[in-house]
């Protein structure tokens, strides 16, 4: 019974059979050579480009593959490190940058690391006692010396989906940029960039049914032909001297050296994968999913659900604690009934610190989950406190 899929998700075997295809039969280094199995290579890749960008209502020069959405937010932190006096991207003392206490590390350390480097100011909304973002200070925190607001579209802990577009309309009356994590949105209900009004954008496939070690940043074109490189090479280059390098235009300006093909070509696959069952599909089939976990778990004695406990602005992550079992033993003894769930503070320290834990147990349920797999839950819930005796 695996309810991880807030970690990673399992893969369809159309995905299986896309990588294994490619490497089969359109295995050559894409946009290098003029033969053709690397003219096949290259249009299988740019094709995954492309139903990346349909899945986003992007345009195609604003889909770039990253190896993870980790490597995006950074890359995105290091070419505004990177970024000459002048640039909007550039930062300085007395510069803000905002993020929130439910951010996963990978949108936490990166940018406490840039505010460092640059002597910028790291601010963040708090979180409030039903486990949503308190934007009663919204003004007060992006002011008008905010340049990046740094935010996740929904907790990989609580669930909480963030409302993205009080936060938006602020940062950008005040020309701050905003840069997305969709790690836990993107995979579960549609996206549409254009109408979100973000800035960046970034998430993995291994998340939504695809492969491992590939994720995409996107961005607006008119920035990322503005911003500086954060890996320099192979074919992100217009022209080279001995001296000097003109960078090419995106994408190709932040895909240096030979990317992941077949990873590329394995998440386009998942996203057709999920297009074809429809990402509203998707999105009720959770809710619906969420609400009977939501309802069996508040029946349970000793048992707190953390984070919201309606299915109102959340997601397919419920996070709980059992009183007197350390979550660690609770996910050993779900383990031992069949129930794969995951324990611990989640990569998020700074939120488990807010709320007063060691961390939490965490269920989270995807396109391949049913009411049986939220009942085999509860049992073995129930068969941890027999065990433990409480």
């Amino acid at each position: 019974m695996y309810l991880d899929s807030g970690a990673t998700s399992q893969k369809p075997r159309q995905v299986l059979d896309a990588e294994r295809n490619f490497y089969e039969h359109s295995n050559a280094a894409v946009h290098r050579g003029a033969h053709l199995l690397a003219e096949e290579a290259s249009i299988a890749y740019e094709g995954a480009r492309q139903v990346l960008a349909d899945f986003l209502n992007a345009e195609l020069d604003e889909v770039i593959f990253t190896k993870s959405a980790t490597e995006s937010i950074n890359a995105l932190a290091y070419s505004f490190g990177n970024s000459a006096n002048g640039s909007r991207f550039a930062l300085k003392p007395g510069d803000r940058i905002v993020v929130s206490e439910i951010e996963h590390h990978a949108n936490l350390i990166p940018w406490q690391q840039l505010a460092k480097r640059t002597g910028a100011e790291l601010v963040w909304f708090s979180v409030d006692s039903e486990g949503r973002l308190d934007l009663s200070n919204l003004e007060e925190l992006i002011n008008p010396s905010t340049k990046i607001v740094a935010i996740t579209h929904q907790s990989n802990v609580l669930g909480t989906i963030v409302p993205i577009k009080d936060i938006v309309s602020r940062a950008h009356s005040v020309g701050a940029v905003v840069v997305l994590d969709a790690c836990q949105s993107a995979p579960h209900f549609a996206i549409d960039v254009k109408a979100l009004e973000i800035d960046f954008l970034a998430f993995s496939a291994h998340k939504a049914l695809g492969p491992t070690g590939i994720g995409i940043l996107w961005g607006r074109s008119e920035f990322l032909n503005s911003m500086e490189p954060f890996l320099t090479g192979g074919s992100m280059i217009e022209s080279v001297t001995m001296t000097e390098a003109k960078w090419a235009a995106s994408p190709k300006r932040f895909e240096a050296g030979v990317p992941n093909m077949a990873q590329a070509v394995g998440f386009a696959a998942a996203i057709n994968y999920l297009n074809e069952l429809g990402m509203d599909n998707v999105a009720k089939h959770e809710q619906d999913l969420t609400a009977y976990a939501l309802k069996k778990f508040l029946q349970l004695d000793k048992v707190e659900v953390i984070g919201p406990k309606n299915n109102i602005d959340r997601g397919s992550v419920i996070s709980f604690t059992i009183e007197g079992i350390h979550p660690h033993d609770v996910g050993q003894v779900l383990d031992q009934y069949g129930v794969a769930v995951r324990t611990g503070h989640h990569c998020a320290w700074p939120l488990m610190r807010k709320l007063g834990l060691v961390g939490t147990t965490r269920a989270s349920f995807y396109v391949y989950n049913d009411e049986a797999d939220v009942d085999a839950l509860i049992d073995s819930i129930l068969e941890a406190q027999k065990y433990f005796k409480v």
